[in-house]
């Protein structure tokens, strides 16, 4: 009896323990959580009754060279709706489907989806999100944003490239200088109850967007326009595929223009610049889509033909191996192991000098250099001249010369190579390689982006680009310019002359493959003033109908926008034709 009391009583007392040390566990975590935990608690439960709405920075405008701005924002709206602050959804749906133009089918199934926030549209124009918001819809949001406007069209437009929906880049420098020119969102908070209404008399918190960077260019859209207008002129002339122009400074790298016609509308990226025959698959249209965005000049790869002979030209010079007054025989012709390989002048010019086979672009004169030079010294200078390697031009896509491997190189192929056969490069590939010949040997970096600037004109980054010397011997390069001074002046290149202006420079008419077909390049790569250049260009016209001779229709056009482009740049003419007669008497 004793016993079973004691039993009971040690019981009661462990039951009483328990439940005191399981009290006193229950004080301490409340105490943990409302003392120690309070901040994070009340964070959270915040959050709960928050409801958040980006607020888009603006992107950073880009400007040419002159302050011209050639890529803006346009404010609009994004139109949504929140299920649990509609007070009226028929007016809701009337209002909203007759603004935007929508179905009410489809405005009805986003009013009364139950979700936290529901978008109606985007980018709409700012005109007709004000109307909306005159409305003073309950549960109606209208939310100024941004979207990209480019106020010269379809100017420089696989240079410039777009933004999507979403206003970030997509293609061209506006995706290259992303991080630059896309700012920090902006966020708006709002208090709602348990059931996602908001709260009468609670305010707005805002977190202020910050706008992107400004990215300054040295593109300048006076040069780039008359380019376009030459190489749409001459595409129609033509009929050709398409035409390229690149106008860069050889000694800095800066670009001034980069044409590539067909172009499109910036404005309206997603339309074809072309017809198409019949319906196109979703497949198609996006291929079409993506050769229409295409920059050739950086993205696509061709046989150079002639105007490699410069390369070849200097790598002969500077090795020693022929000179300006080196003799030469062209009989139309050159066997080369198995190979008959002809000039284009098929009864052949005879006895001439190196300097008369450049201005006649004499096939077997330069295979006769390329001999002379050798496999190994001719890679080297293509390795010294960058063209086994990109360039490193500020924009995406660049493509890769496309070479044979050094090894597999004989005799026929270094013949082909010497004269701008067999291999392939991309055209301002070729442009940075001419500019190291012809700037006193040095390597640059052709480049568009030139510095930032916050919104208060500050500079914030100045960028700088590689400029290796070294390429080739200053000596050398005095040689070449003269060499292509005389091809202009009384040579192939002599429909790019152009009165009072000492220009260099060299034609070609490349084959494109299968050779089958008899399909050409046209092309000229021109500088100037020639003894210190300033400008250098070059202009590709894929598949020409009619007569194809670079130097017939490639030529003249540099010639054109030389006229008003160097002027425009402050580089005026040395000499008038009355000068010119009395030097030549």
């Amino acid at each position: 009896m004793i016993a079973s009391k004691t039993f009971h009583r040690r019981k009661i007392v462990f039951s009483a323990a328990a439940v005191a040390l399981l009290f006193f566990g229950l004080m301490a975590r409340l105490s943990y959580l409302m003392i120690v935990r309070s901040d994070y608690y009340h964070q959270k439960a915040e959050e709960l009754h928050q409801r958040e709405r980006s607020i888009k920075a603006a992107r950073g405008t880009i400007y040419d060279r002159n302050g011209n701005v050639i890529a803006a924002n346009e404010t609009v709206c994004t139109i949504s709706v929140i299920h649990n602050q509609i007070t009226d959804p028929e007016e809701v749906i009337r209002v909203l489907s007759g603004e935007l133009s929508l179905e009410e089918a489809d405005v009805r199934k986003a009013v009364e989806k139950y979700s936290a926030r529901e978008i109606i549209r985007t980018n709409v124009d700012k005109a007709t999100g004000d109307a909306i918001r005159a409305y003073d819809l309950d549960g109606v949001k209208v939310d100024e944003d941004y979207k990209r406007y480019y106020p010269y069209g379809s100017l420089a437009s696989k240079v410039l490239g777009f933004t999507g929906s979403d206003n970030q880049g997509i293609i061209g420098l506006e995706v290259q200088y992303e991080e630059y020119l896309k700012g920090i969102d902006g966020l708006i908070l709002t208090m709602a109850d348990a059931r996602g209404v908001e709260l009468d008399g609670e305010a707005e918190d805002r977190v202020e967007p910050v706008a992107g960077n400004d990215l300054i260019l040295s593109l300048d859209m006076n040069i780039q326009q008359y380019c376009e207008q030459a190489a749409y002129k001459i595409m129609e002339e033509k009929q050709a595929d398409q035409v390229s122009v690149i106008v860069m400074n050889p000694q800095n790298g800066e670009i001034y223009a980069m044409v590539n016609v067909p172009e499109f509308d910036l404005n309206d990226p997603f339309t074809l610049n072309r017809e198409s025959e019949g319906t196109l698959s979703s497949k198609e249209y996006q291929d079409r889509l993506n050769q229409m965005w295409r920059n050739g000049c950086i993205s696509d790869t061709y046989e150079p033909g002639s105007t490699f002979k410069i390369i070849t030209m200097t790598a002969g010079l500077e090795e020693g191996v022929v000179s300006r007054d080196s003799s030469f025989s062209c009989p139309g012709y050159r066997i080369v192991a198995d190979r008959r390989i002809r000039c284009h002048k098929v009864t052949g010019h005879g006895a001439e000098n190196f300097v008369q086979g450049a201005m006649n672009s004499c096939n077997p004169v330069f295979i006769e250099v390329g001999m002379r030079v050798g496999v190994d010294n001719f890679y080297k200078y293509f390795e010294r001249l960058g063209l086994l390697s990109r360039t490193g031009i500020d924009l995406p896509g660049e493509a890769s010369t496309i070479m044979h491997k050094k090894e597999n190189v004989g005799e026929v192929e270094l013949a082909t190579i010497s004269f701008g056969q067999s291999f392939q490069i991309t055209p301002i590939g070729l442009l940075r390689a001419v500019s190291a010949v012809v700037n006193g040997g040095y390597l640059v970096t052709p480049h568009f982006a030139v510095e930032t600037r916050n919104q208060e004109g500050t500079v914030i980054t100045k960028f700088s680009y590689e400029r290796e010397g070294g390429a080739v011997s200053s000596e050398t390069c005095e040689q070449v310019k003269y060499i292509l001074e005389q091809v202009v002046t009384a040579g192939s290149g002599k429909n790019a002359y152009l009165e009072g202006y000492r220009i260099g420079g060299k034609t070609a008419t490349s084959e494109k493959l299968p050779r089958s077909q008899k399909r050409y390049i046209s092309s000229f790569l021109g500088f100037a003033p020639a003894d210190d250049p300033q400008v250098i260009a070059l202009i590709t016209i894929d598949d020409p109908q009619g007569i194809y001779y670079g130097g017939t229709i490639a030529a003249p056009v540099i010639a054109d926008i030389y006229a008003n482009v160097l002027p425009y740049l402050g580089i005026y003419p040395e000499y008038t034709k009355e000068d010119k007669k009395e030097e030549d008497s």
